[in-house]
């Protein structure tokens, strides 16, 4: 298995599509090919086509969660995306694989390279250093979570901002009360946009409550603003 033939492979499947090949399509090649070697994994995700950098992070995906997986191959594809992160330049790539490929690897170990992630200067690494704690959340340990959420949560990046509110509301469906408590620190602070991801699940009043915060903390700069004019 090559990326050469993934590629070629990838193109006979879009034969049969006038426009954009599935997602499923694509993710299916992906699997069957996950025994690929990593190598040949990084030429395609250095490939300017956006496609065969979605199959190469998915065949990373695919790789991380196959329970066979050695160790030492597990580090591989950790370092693979990692080391190749410019590459990974939009938060669907991210998405795709950060989970089980980053946060799966660094589950039983230090977790200081998220941390640093959270201080990139790339929007793509800050949301790799959220999203890959969602590994955690499946496994009911959300301190990561929220405390990456700390690092991250007025940043100024729509994707990371959005991330940030979808991620603190999973890890709040295992302890509301810490979102909660986290939301009376900074709802009135926060990006709209995190607040409202993070608040989606909750009842109407309590969104209210939560919306109220921004909305109040937002009324005295604005008033002034009218005030000068």
């Amino acid at each position: 298995m090559t990326a050469k033939a993934f590629i070629e492979t990838l193109k006979i499947i879009g034969q049969d599509y006038s426009g954009e090949i599935p997602k499923r399509e694509l993710f299916s090649l992906a699997k069957a090919y996950q025994q690929i070697p990593v190598s040949e994994v990084v030429k395609l995700l250095k490939d300017e086509n956006v496609n065969h950098r979605l199959g190469a992070v998915s065949i990373l995906d695919w790789k991380a969660r196959h329970k066979k997986t050695s160790k030492t191959e597990r580090e591989k594809i950790y370092s693979a995306y990692i080391d190749n992160h410019k590459w990974i330049d939009n938060w669907g790539l991210v998405d795709r694989s950060a989970p089980y490929v980053v946060g799966g690897y660094l589950h039983d170990k230090d977790k200081k390279a998220l941390y640093d992630l959270a201080k990139s200067k790339n929007p793509m690494e800050r949301r790799t250093a959220i999203v890959s704690t969602y590994y955690f959340i499946r496994k009911n340990e959300i301190e990561d979570t929220f405390e990456i959420a700390e690092i991250l949560v007025y940043d100024t990046d729509e994707s990371v901002q959005k991330a940030v509110g979808s991620w603190i509301r999973e890890a709040g469906k295992q302890n509301e009360e810490k979102l909660k408590k986290f939301l009376d620190k900074h709802a009135s602070d926060m990006p709209r946009i995190t607040l409202r991801y993070a608040i989606e699940k909750f009842d109407k009043k309590s969104r209210a409550y939560y919306l109220n915060l921004k909305k109040q903390a937002e009324k005295p700069a604005g008033n002034k603003d009218v005030n000068n004019t």
